[in-house]
């Protein structure tokens, strides 16, 4: 499913316009992020939490020379699965 049609399911099951579903789509969207740039985690009840790890700088290998190279330091967001949700996905 592409975001194109995530709009239009959303729009059907909630009754509303293509254009206030994408509206609704985006400010959640949005706001995660821009939560998440601020440090804070995110949780949403029966779906899952959203947070941001801190990778520290380490020394790699370019896989097609062997040569080492420092790869560095960067924040990864990681998501974690709510039980309810991976038991409906596993059902």
């Amino acid at each position: 499913m592409n975001h194109t049609d995530l709009i239009a399911k959303i729009a059907e099951a909630g009754g509303i316009s293509k254009a206030d579903a994408k509206k609704s789509l985006e400010l959640v969207a949005g706001t995660i992020s821009d939560v998440l740039a601020s440090g804070e985690e995110v949780r949403v009840q029966n779906f899952g939490t959203f947070k941001v790890k801190q990778n520290e700088a380490k020394e790699g290998r370019n896989p097609s020379t062997g040569a080492a190279i420092q790869i560095p330091a960067r924040k990864v967001v990681k998501y974690s699965v709510a039980k309810p949700l991976a038991e409906r996905v596993n059902a």
